[in-house]
């Protein structure tokens, strides 16, 4: 009889399982033009190619020896000139904290529905998507306008503090940032946000920031604990603009230099300094790849279904009615479990790899250190899969934020005359939004293929001495065979039905 009661939810996902594959962003049936497989096969064939020119086609020369990317000291240029006659860092400033204070009042007096105020359009998709890939395109701008370091030093010079209360224990190093990030995605993935649910989160977040200053001081805090600096300063290793502080380069107090340098170059310039700071990272994608998951049908149906006639059924209830509410709480328990497990396993994974890697380079470094060396590599698959996830968001809700700036409150009003604009649905086409995320993911991987080779036979020949570039070769296999699982995991994902 208990097997009745599932029927008509079986029968559905039946069918889903059964159904075309569907375009993942939007949860709509949409057949591919091949068979998955051969996607597969493909982005697979086209990770080996780039492997084949990274080993035997292009010059093995270690980042020192290769030609300095191009610097210029614009501390007395003409652009700096007109930066300082306008203020425009300090408007910036002013603008990001003040854009902060209106998506706490927003949320708190404004209209209750998400796509009528501005807070969450602003929030979750202009700054968390749209500057994420302003970051890696324009390089780190978020260190000099982070309204929560400014608002920090406002608090400052009104209460007084002089110096940290605490040393910064430098064995912390960035687990504070990452606990904040899984908070933060577990709000966003599981919560349930709300404008005023996203105003009271803000508003929290500010408070642990001045707790935060007052404990260890604003340099410590900025580095190692706010997770939004050292995600966007991860980001911004790959941007081919880098801004170096005047101090680091003994130029006069005010000047700066900005270097242009080869996009993803930043990447091999150093290697993560602690394991954390490698868990941030994979925690990067992991949690992409898994907000991609938690919502096909095969991941709703293997907890709903197999593990509650498994053996669920016995804890709970039998009456599959009866049992809702209690699944309903496992579910949720379950789902936290797995997000926080996800960049810890993808660490036992590339440790696993590197292992094997370090045996066929026979190279004197520890897997641990050979890790931190690949770290930052991993960054460019991150964000692929961040833009693969998301970027069609930007096109059906990111371009909103030109009526909602009009009307951030949701009362009717028109600001600067653009409350009425682009109110039509936007709906990209399925097709070119599957390819582009195809393509973004190959692409993305192929990157850190040929920077893993980089860094492993620029160190191959800083600590072992052998010039062997066969051993070398043979010792990114095992790298070439986790992209290729990365590659075809992340198109599996968003080639499923969501539920």
């Amino acid at each position: 009889m208990r097997h009745r009661h599932f029927m008509a939810l079986a029968w559905i996902c039946a069918l889903a399982s059964s159904a075309p594959v569907s375009a993942h962003s939007f949860g709509v049936v949409y057949s591919l033009p091949l068979p998955f497989h051969l996607y597969a096969w493909g982005a697979a064939a086209a990770l080996v190619c780039s492997f084949v020119v990274a080993a035997f086609v292009i010059p093995h020369t270690q980042p020192h020896k290769e030609a300095r990317p191009w610097t210029k000291d614009i501390s007395n240029s003409q652009l700096l000139i007109f930066a300082r006659r306008w203020r425009i860092l300090q408007q910036l400033q002013l603008l990001s904290v003040a854009t902060l204070l209106l998506c706490i009042a927003t949320g708190l007096f404004g209209n209750k529905s998400p796509y009528g105020n501005f807070n969450m359009t602003f929030f979750w998709i202009v700054v968390m998507l749209g500057f994420s890939y302003f970051s890696a395109l324009f390089g780190n701008l978020y260190a000099a306008i982070n309204p929560f370091m400014l608002l920090g030093r406002m608090v400052d010079k009104i209460v007084g503090f002089d110096r940290p209360r605490r040393r910064y224990d430098p064995r912390l190093a960035y687990w504070p940032a990452l606990l904040l990030y899984f908070i933060f995605i577990w709000i966003e993935l599981f919560a349930g946000s709300s404008p005023y649910f996203l105003s009271i989160m803000l508003l929290g977040y500010t408070l642990i920031s001045f707790i935060g200053v007052a404990l260890f001081g604003s340099q410590a805090w900025f580095r190692y604990c706010d997770f939004f600096s050292v995600f966007f300063r991860l980001l911004a290793l790959m941007s081919p603009v880098n801004y170096i502080p005047s101090e680091r380069v003994g130029a006069a107090r005010g000047a700066s230099i900005i270097q242009l340098r080869r996009p993803f170059s930043g990447l091999l310039e150093q290697s993560a300094e602690h394991v954390s700071l490698l868990v941030f990272i994979l925690f990067m994608l992991s949690s992409t790849a898994f907000d991609g998951l938690h919502e096909t049908i095969i991941w709703k149906q293997f907890f709903w279904l197999d593990m509650y006639h498994g053996f669920l059924q016995y804890y709970t209830n039998e009456n599959p009615f009866l049992a809702y509410a209690a699944m309903s709480d496992l579910y949720r328990y379950w789902q936290g479990a797995w997000l926080l497990l996800s960049p810890f396993i993808y660490l036992a994974i590339l440790f696993a790899v590197i292992g094997l890697s370090k045996v066929l380079m026979r190279s004197t470094l520890s897997v641990k250190a050979l890790a931190l060396k690949m770290a930052y590599p991993l960054l460019p698959i991150a964000l692929v899969y961040h833009i693969a996830h998301y970027y069609t968001l930007l096109e059906t809700q990111g371009i909103k934020i030109i009526s909602l700036v009009s009307d951030p409150f949701g009362w009717g009003q028109n600001w600067f005359g653009t409350a009425k604009w682009l109110q039509r649905v936007f709906i990209p086409d399925v097709s070119v939004t599957w390819h582009v995320q195809l393509g973004l993911i190959v692409v993305g991987h192929i990157i850190s293929v040929y920077l893993a080779h980089k860094v492993v036979f620029a160190d191959a020949n800083t600590n072992i001495g052998a010039k062997n570039a066969a051993r070398i070769n043979l010792s990114q296999l095992p790298m070439l065979f986790l992209m290729i699982g990365f590659t075809a995991s992340g198109l599996w994902i968003l080639s499923q039905p969501v539920a």
